[in-house]
């Protein structure tokens, strides 16, 4: 990988603050079967294409059993390495690093992140990918996600909302298009999950939490 490629989209500073804030007062809520906000334009314009085109290749000799944690070698982060190597990196990290951004998200959705961390994983879903119905664990604080391939195939590829046990009923997904997104504040009725579905191209996006000072992976965090 060639070091510290600049972001094809030329953003000034604060321009991943502004894009986020105006997109999550826009975003949808949704009640049912636990609150969640959908998404459009969360990034700069280019900047979604500017992060699905970092220099990573897809994890190979991944082993698909519903569960991230399974294959956490060869799992990508926006850690201070990759913030120095890719400026996209550490624009993204910026942004959401502003206090005004963390301010707007504790008034949107009523999570607490004083004195929160930040941990941004870039994700590359192939053919054989899923995830079963779970819901997060108890350090993060936030999750959003956010869609970066821009291929029709993969409309149906977003993030699946369930109810809980036993039956882990469906209930619906998120959209998947580029620079949409999804946000929930995990809790004990967070239910979510990728279904086994044919995955026709890489499924591409990335996971922002952040995340209380129990985390015990710190490599992971921005």
């Amino acid at each position: 990988m060639s070091a510290n490629i600049p972001s094809s989209s030329q953003q000034e500073p604060g321009s991943v603050e502004a894009s986020f804030l105006a997109s999550l007062e826009k975003s949808a809520h949704q009640t049912s079967p636990f609150d969640f906000w959908l998404l459009e334009d969360v990034l700069p314009q280019g900047f979604a294409a500017d992060i699905a085109g970092l220099p990573f290749d897809p994890p190979s000799d991944t082993v698909f059993n519903g569960r991230r944690e399974t294959n956490n070698a060869t799992r990508v982060y926006f850690n201070p390495e990759n913030q120095a190597r890719f400026d996209v990196c550490e624009q993204l990290v910026a942004g959401f690093n502003s206090p005004r951004v963390m301010a707007a998200i504790e008034r949107k959705t009523g999570t607490n992140l004083n004195g929160r961390r930040l941990r941004i994983e870039y994700c590359q879903d192939c053919e054989g990918f899923w995830l079963e119905p779970h819901t997060d664990i108890a350090a993060k604080k936030y999750t959003m996600l956010v869609y970066l391939a821009d291929n029709p195939a993969l409309a149906g590829a977003g993030t699946d909302i369930h109810e809980g046990p036993p039956e882990y009923t469906y209930v619906t997904s998120a959209p998947y298009a580029r620079n949409k997104g999804v946000i929930f504040i995990p809790g004990e009725n967070t239910w979510h999950a990728v279904g086994k579905r044919a995955m026709k191209d890489v499924r591409k996006s990335i996971i922002i939490n952040y995340v209380d000072s129990s985390w015990r992976d710190t490599w992971e965090l921005a």
